[in-house]
């Protein structure tokens, strides 16, 4: 059979070149598919492009089983040996946001979006306490915390979270505090594994002139808190990132007093209006599964905010009674 024009060219075309071109083909494929992968969204269409940062530690091997460990008993002294992972108790571990995008965290619709300030009401935050913001960013809870934990309360003025500067330099980022030492009375200890973050948090405690906040350089797989001094935890939107929950979970229940509690917010998946990407959404039954296996109870919770749940957690050998959620 006579081969049309089209099949002429092709036939006619050097092997050489085509290989060439073949090649280069598949790379721009390649390369194409790296950037897209390396630049997507994790986030809900009105959060900014973000990049997310791997760690040493999460670029190391990641756990292929979603189960938890044997060694997972949060009451074992013993500290969970545990593999970053990629899916844990049958959900996948979203990646963490990247300090790129902390002016989100602070944009001023916000607290219209989430009513942040009822959910902050909700916390019974009261002066002397010990209080914890784990995945602080650049302190849109911090600051507000703070206040409220003050063994001195001082008449300064509310703090308009949406005007925090975050574009602040980032030298010194890589200074941070300690968490080994007891907390003094009414403080935050804010804690954020990275640099960048808790740099931007420094510059705004300046400005804010608040004094009684502890930034804390975590590990993926340890927020470094004291044992038995907290309070209150608390978790914005931060736990699904957890590429180590197992270690992670046991480090918060050993942090709490016998009556201290974990603020778990995060974004509702059973709402489909909610706009945020499934993979940074939680369901209750989800969250109840996975803090029963960390030996934790929920004791109340709030469930009239817009976007979000706020569930309250505590050592299941806790004196506080045990709720079933709604």
């Amino acid at each position: 059979m006579r081969p049309n024009s089209r099949h002429r060219r092709v036939a006619q075309f050097p092997a050489e070149a085509m290989a060439s071109r073949i090649g280069l083909v598949c790379c721009w494929f390649a390369a194409s598919t790296m950037l897209v992968s390396n630049t997507a969204q994790a986030w809900g269409a009105e959060a900014p492009a973000v990049i997310s940062q791997q760690t040493p530690e999460t670029a190391s091997q990641v756990a292929s089983s979603d189960a938890a460990p044997e060694s997972a008993d949060a009451t074992s002294p013993a500290r969970p040996n545990e593999r970053a992972r990629r899916t844990y108790m049958g959900r996948i571990v979203a990646q963490p946001m990247s300090h790129r995008g902390a002016a989100w965290l602070i944009r001023p619709e916000r607290n219209d979006e989430e009513n942040a300030l009822e959910a902050l009401g909700e916390l019974r935050i009261e002066p002397g306490m010990t209080v914890v913001d784990l995945g602080c960013g650049n302190g849109y809870w911090t600051l507000p915390m703070a206040r409220k934990c003050a063994s001195e309360q001082r008449d300064s003025g509310d703090i308009d979270l949406a005007e925090q500067d975050d574009d602040a330099g980032e030298s010194g980022a890589g200074e941070s505090g300690a968490g080994d030492g007891a907390p003094s009375a009414g403080q935050v200890l804010a804690v954020d594994i990275q640099p960048q973050m808790l740099q931007k948090l420094r510059q705004n405690m300046l400005r804010a002139k608040i004094d009684n906040i502890q930034p804390i350089l975590g590990k993926v797989d340890d927020p470094k808190l004291p044992v038995g001094e907290v309070d209150l935890v608390l978790l914005v939107d931060v736990y699904h990132e957890f590429s180590h929950p197992v270690s992670m979970l046991w480090a918060i229940r050993r942090s709490l007093k016998s009556d201290g509690v974990v603020a778990l917010l995060e974004y509702r998946a059973e709402d489909p209006e909610v706009p945020i990407k499934p993979l940074h959404k939680m369901s209750k039954n989800q969250i109840m599964k996975e803090y029963a296996a960390a030996n934790m109870k929920l004791v109340r919770e709030y469930n009239d905010l817009p976007w979000q749940h706020l569930m309250f957690f505590a050592r299941d050998d806790s004196s506080l009674p045990e709720i079933e959620p709604k």
